[in-house]
Formats: C-alpha cells, structure tokens, sequence
C-alpha cells in the first residue's frame, strides 16, 4: 500500500478539490510513493497522536484539521505544530487532512451534527451542486428554545452550551455547522431556521431577531465526529490493512472549562 492508494479513497469520499480557498487539506507531510503498512486517525495531529502513531508502527496519519494551516516562519520543539512535524518527519510518517473537504460532503462533518439531533429531510445549507457548507433540517416535533438546549446538551454530551435568548418557539428547523460557523448565520436564518448551531460564535451575534436563535456548542465538539467517520470508512474500504483510531481522541480537546 501506497500513500496514493490511502489518499485516494479518502478523497473518494471528501473530494480535495472541493475544499475552500482559504484551506489545507490534502498531504502535508510525505510522498504520495511512500509506502504505508498502518493508518491513524485523528482529529488534530498533535506530538501525541505522533507518538502513538510510530508505537503502533503506522507511517501515516489521516486527521480532520491541517498540521500545517498558516505560514510558519520557522519549525522547532519548543511549540505543539513545530514538535508535531518534527516527529512526524523523523519517524517517516506521512500526514494528510480532510478539512473542508469533509465539511462540506453531507455524510461529514454537519451531516453528522443534523443526524445526532435527529434532523428529518437534511439538506445542505450552502449548496454549491451537491456539496457545500452547512446542513439543516426539521425536527420530529417543535421544540421551544429551552427544550432545543436540552436536546443540544443530551445528544452532544455537553455540561454547559452558549446560547442567544432562547425563544418560546416553535423550532421547526434546525440549521448546523461544524467549526467555526458565525459567518453562516445569514444563510441559517435563509433557510427558514429558527435554530442555528455552530462553534466559535462571536459576541455581537448572540444579539438575535425575534423568532431566531444560536447555539455555540464547542468547536471541537461540533466536529470530533468525523474522526469515527473517517475511521470506519477506511475500515471498510480496507478491511484487512491496519487503520487506528487514536486512543486519546476524546480527552483532544484543547478548551477546558473550570
């Protein structure tokens, strides 16, 4: 096996060609000729993940976010990026990420948001020919503001969730997007949502209309999902070669609450 072949059948299912502009996805580290005897798979490829990759002998590593996403003036130990493709390099581990890529396919990152909330006739919310940024959908029931957030909070696994004002209701139509998702709000409340949720929301957008409101759920938590989506494509894709999951993805959080 190839990095080619590993790649490929990533991009079979998050084309790297639909990427945003601004993005980095694709390989960021390796020669598509190099040879792979074992994929890990990740959400952020962090000196850890690494770590874990070269003890379980795999020499490539798929994750959602880039390794290398904006220029760096210089790559040393002394921070988690530099350190990261230090080791990476050193232990001959090739790495590769499905940004926007797999946002914007509906069996990724969102859709897999409007699935945990149980979103009925799902569609994409920016659509731009059968993929596109976003999704959204109608509940099984109308909910009122307050109940929405305990559904957020329950099917999420949240302790805490930012929230605009929350309305009496009814939420009919729920709009998501993994990651950073403020700039959407417009095309949320387009779609007829009355319920936008989201990460990284800034201050002045939790001053909503009548009738609307956001949800701030985490950033990694809006989007850890496509690490097991990723996981078990390539698992069926290649049965018999060895892929990992990392064992310490859910404990990748860099935010912490106090």
């Amino acid at each position: 096996m190839k990095v080619a072949d590993i790649t490929a059948a990533v991009e079979e299912f998050a084309p790297l060609g639909i990427q945003e502009q601004w993005d980095n996805s694709g390989l960021c580290i390796g020669s598509p000729e190099d040879p792979v005897h074992g994929v890990m798979v990740g959400f952020d490829c962090t000196p850890q993940l690494v770590d874990e990759a070269a003890a379980r002998g795999c020499d490539m590593i798929i994750t959602h976010h880039p390794l290398i996403f904006k220029g760096l003036r210089q790559i040393n130990g002394s921070e988690p990026t530099g350190e990261a493709i230090m080791k990476a390099i050193r232990a001959g581990i090739a790495v590769y990420a499905a940004h926007t890529t797999a946002d914007k396919v509906i069996e990724g990152v969102s859709g897999a948001m409007a699935r945990r909330l149980g979103l009925k006739d799902i569609r994409i919310l920016e659509d731009e020919g059968g993929t596109g940024l976003g999704a959204y959908g109608t509940l099984e029931k109308p909910l009122t503001g307050r109940e929405a957030i305990d559904l957020i909070k329950e099917r999420f696994h949240l302790r805490f969730v930012r929230t605009s004002a929350p309305i009496e209701g009814p939420i009919t139509t729920v709009a998501v997007l993994g990651g950073s998702g403020g700039s959407e709000i417009p095309a949320a409340r387009a779609a007829g949502a009355q319920l936008y949720v989201t990460a990284d929301i800034s201050y002045h957008n939790f001053f909503t209309p009548e009738g609307f409101m956001v949800a701030d759920i985490g950033h990694f938590e809006s989007e850890v999902e496509i690490s097991d989506i990723l996981f078990s494509f390539l698992k069926k894709k290649f049965p018999n070669f060895a892929v990992h999951l990392g064992s310490s993805l859910r404990e990748g959080n860099p935010v912490h609450w106090f």
